[in-house]
């Protein structure tokens, strides 16, 4: 008998020291709940997430992609940064669009600089351009269509009119 009321008195004992615990445990159950709750579809969420990324690449055959682009060509110690290449474009255009009373000639070796960059800008993203093609109007022309599409592909540049910026969309 003296066993069952040692046994009986730890348990009593143990449950006394425990009573805070249980009490808080029951106090904040909701909270305890929810943070699991939460976990667990942050979990499912990313596994989801991992999922259809993995789906898109097999349907997109994102490999076949990039299967066919040298990477060794931006790699070239010639070839300039995309960077350098819209402030040259930048700073050209300014140049060319002042009128200080600078020579017909200043203008025109600017000109050809500036489309220099533009057919660098363009190699360096893929765009098709015929500037060198062209001439007088159809020139002018040519150079504001690639303008935009090197603004459409994330290159900020100034418009053709002086005074005029692109805007963001």
């Amino acid at each position: 008998m003296e066993v069952g009321r040692g046994v009986l008195l730890v348990l009593a004992f143990v449950g006394v020291a425990s009573l805070p615990a249980v009490i808080a445990a029951v106090f904040c159950a909701d909270e305890i709940i929810d943070r699991v709750a939460c976990g667990w579809a942050e979990w499912r969420e990313r596994q989801r997430e991992r999922r259809t990324i993995a789906r898109l690449d097999r349907a997109v055959e994102a490999d076949a992609l990039t299967r066919d682009i040298d990477l060794t060509d931006f790699d070239r110690p010639d070839r300039r940064p995309l960077e350098q290449l819209a402030a040259d474009l930048r700073r050209l255009r300014g140049q060319g669009a002042s009128t200080d009373g600078r020579q017909p000639v200043w203008h025109g070796t600017v000109l050809r600089a500036y489309d220099d960059r533009l057919r660098l800008a363009c190699r360096a993203l893929g765009i098709t351009e015929h500037l060198t093609e062209l001439e007088g109007v159809d020139l002018e022309l040519e150079r504001v269509r690639v303008e935009g599409l090197l603004h459409a592909a994330g290159l900020t540049l100034p418009a053709a009119r002086a005074g005029h910026r692109q805007r963001h969309h």
